[in-house]
């Protein structure tokens, strides 16, 4: 009887424990979006002080087109939340419930079980 409810609780842990990781994945999920959004609106507000400051015809002036200026702004945007970013995919990789082999514990006390 002890064995039942040592079964028992263990598929309870593990779905404690798989409530929990998909929690824990779902709230890496939401600082990853937040995390693009920021970066969106850093790209956003820093391509506006540029055109603010230039003018509408100061990017051309300069031998750069608006693409390549937002191209430049993208890519230095991204460089601090390159290291989040891979934080958080070891993060995900990283999370899980290990699921109980209930069939392996009763495999080994089979003989006991017959007996």
């Amino acid at each position: 009887m002890s064995q039942v409810v040592s079964d028992v609780t263990e598929i309870l842990d593990y779905k404690k424990a798989k409530n929990q990781a998909k929690s824990d994945r779902k709230k890496v999920l939401e600082q990853m979006a937040a995390d693009e959004v920021a970066k969106t609106n850093l790209v956003k507000k820093t391509l506006a002080a540029q055109r603010a400051r230039y003018g509408a015809s100061g990017m051309s002036g300069r031998g750069m087109t608006e693409g390549a200026v937002l191209k430049r702004l993208q890519d230095e945007a991204e460089e601090p939340f390159k290291e989040k970013r891979r934080a958080n995919m070891e993060k995900l990789k990283q999370i899980k419930a290990n699921k109980p082999n209930l069939l392996k514990k009763v495999l080994s006390r089979f003989d006991e079980l017959v007996g």
